[in-house]
Parts: structure tokens; sequence; C-alpha cells
């Protein structure tokens, strides 16, 4: 059974929907004020340290948590769906994550569409591991996290190094990822009036606004379309209540199927990307300390 505090937030989303329902047009600007003003009023209050670097000339943002292990690197990737999100209102989120893994993160502030089309965050991803790499850090040291359209980055990002022989990071985790911009799950259906937070028709604008004229089953954009043989360790976290359910159940299938190590966590009554709300919701906790204890022992063991 689902937490009290869960129930009474789940609640306060489907007020907020009947009052408030989403506009049939995308306002980048209004989308992205949004997403900043809703992680300020959720998101979790952690201690940390904070110092911006140029990462191989993309923006991004050491974050350290107390206690963390200065060899130890979680390179995060945020939500957004490619056109929201910045390292202001991922930075307590991603040094909550570093601080369940006792690790730095590196926060990534990658080019947003529309002002930037695929595959323009996937290089900011690249050129940030690569940069990451040079600092001396191994990537047996490293894991790729990320939410939403970041956890989607994170899959794709693995691909590309695959293929390019590059060195793989030790893990990801996947929260909520998006998957397949064609948006063909039957998630988007069965769960249509349970899903809280995304608004389909807004999140089919913003597909086309990252891929433009790109196919969206290419599979560095749409990941579920990939060959996921090869691909380190991932971990995938999904709610049960989301429309992206298919999206994150998918992927973990088929990267089990061309043997990854993969573990699938479906957390039934939870929205998309239920974690970000940590500060209030323990599921949300709960589901931090899970990626701590996912993560931990494949960066500890590599040391």
């Amino acid at each position: 059974m689902t937490s009290w505090q869960s129930r009474s937030l789940k609640a306060y989303y489907r007020l907020d929907r009947l009052l408030h329902p989403p506009k049939a047009e995308l306002d980048v600007d209004r989308e992205r004020a949004w997403l900043e003003a809703t992680l300020a009023r959720y998101g979790p209050k952690v201690e940390l340290k904070r110092s911006t670097v140029q990462a191989g000339g993309v923006p991004a943002e050491w974050v350290v948590p107390p206690g963390a292990h200065a060899d130890r690197v979680v390179l995060y990737l945020h939500g957004g769906a490619y056109c929201l999100g910045s390292l202001d209102a991922y930075r307590t989120f991603a040094a909550s994550v570093a601080n369940a893994v006792q690790a730095r993160a590196l926060l990534v502030d990658y080019r947003l569409a529309p002002e930037h089309r695929f595959p323009a965050a996937l290089q900011d991803a690249q050129t940030a591991y690569a940069w990451l790499l040079d600092q001396g850090i191994a990537p047996e040291q490293v894991a790729l996290a990320g939410d939403s359209a970041g956890g989607g980055l994170v899959l794709a990002l693995m691909v590309s190094l695959r293929d390019a022989g590059e060195p793989l990071p030790a893990a990801g985790v996947c929260l909520s990822p998006w998957t397949d911009l064609a948006m063909s799950g039957r998630s988007w259906t069965t769960n249509v009036r349970r899903e809280l937070v995304i608004s389909p028709a807004i999140l089919r604008q913003m597909d086309q606004a990252y891929l433009g004229n790109a196919d969206p089953r290419t599979p560095l954009a749409s990941p579920l379309y990939a060959d996921l043989a090869g691909l380190p360790p991932l971990l995938v976290q999904v709610g049960g209540d989301e429309g992206l359910l298919s999206d994150g159940e998918e992927v973990a299938l088929r990267a089990r199927a061309a043997g990854v190590d993969v573990e699938l966590e479906v957390w039934p009554g939870m929205w998309h990307v239920w974690q970000l709300t940590s500060r209030f919701v323990p599921e949300g906790r709960q589901a931090i300390e899970r990626i701590g204890a996912f993560l931990q022992p494949r960066l500890s063991g590599a040391a």
C-alpha cells in the first residue's frame, strides 16, 4: 500500500490538473518556468558543495555531498523531455542521488530543444563523459544516471560509447526513462487516467521540437530500438501509474534478452519520476536508497 504522503500528493496533482488543464499548444518558456518552480518546491534538501566547470566546453557542475569518495562519480543527465531542465532545477536531486552512492555527481547542462535539436543533447553527454575520463577518473568508477529524457540519454550514451569502442562506465540508472520517442507504448493507453504529471499532447510537441526531421525510432534518440548487447549493469525504476511505464519495462526486457544484467523495479501507485518528491514522499526516499544499494558495490568494487 502506498504511503499517505503519496496519496495526498496524487490528490493534489488531480486537483491541479482539474483546475489547470494542460494547454493545447507548447509554450517552452512557460513549461521551463513550471519545472523550475515545481522542483524548487518538492526537491530534497541535501547539504552539498558545488562548483561550476566547463566539461570539454559543456557547462556542468560538480555536486559533492558530505562523505563523498573523490574517485567515485555519478554523471547525472537531467530530465525535461529534452526541452526543459537546468543545473538550478536538478542540483539538489543530483546531490541526493550522489549522497546515496557516497559519490560526487557531475550534473551536465546539455543543450536543449527547440534551440538545439537531436543529437545535440547526446553530443554534450558524450563530451562530458570524455572530459570526465580525461580528469583521471577511471570508467570503472563512473556511473551514469538520469530521469525521464535523461534516463533515455543514459542508454543512448552507453550505446554510442560501445559502438565507438570507448570505455564503458560501471553501471547505469534510469528513472522513469523515456526510451520510445514514437510514443507507441501500451501504457499511454492503459494508464491514460492515472498519468498525473505528463500531458501526452505536450510531450509529443516536445518530441517534435527535439527530433526535428529525425525518425522517432532512431536508436540514439529512442534507445528502445537500439541493440543493447554489451551494456553495463542497469537499474530501471518506473512508476506503475505513469504513461512511460512501458518505456521502462520494455527497454529493461530487451536489455535482459540481449544479455545485460538488469534490475527492473516497477513501483505500484507511483507517478512519473516520483523520486523527485523525496522531500515529502517516503517512496521517493526508498527509491533513492535503492539506487545507492545498486551502485555502491559496483563502484567501490572497482576501486
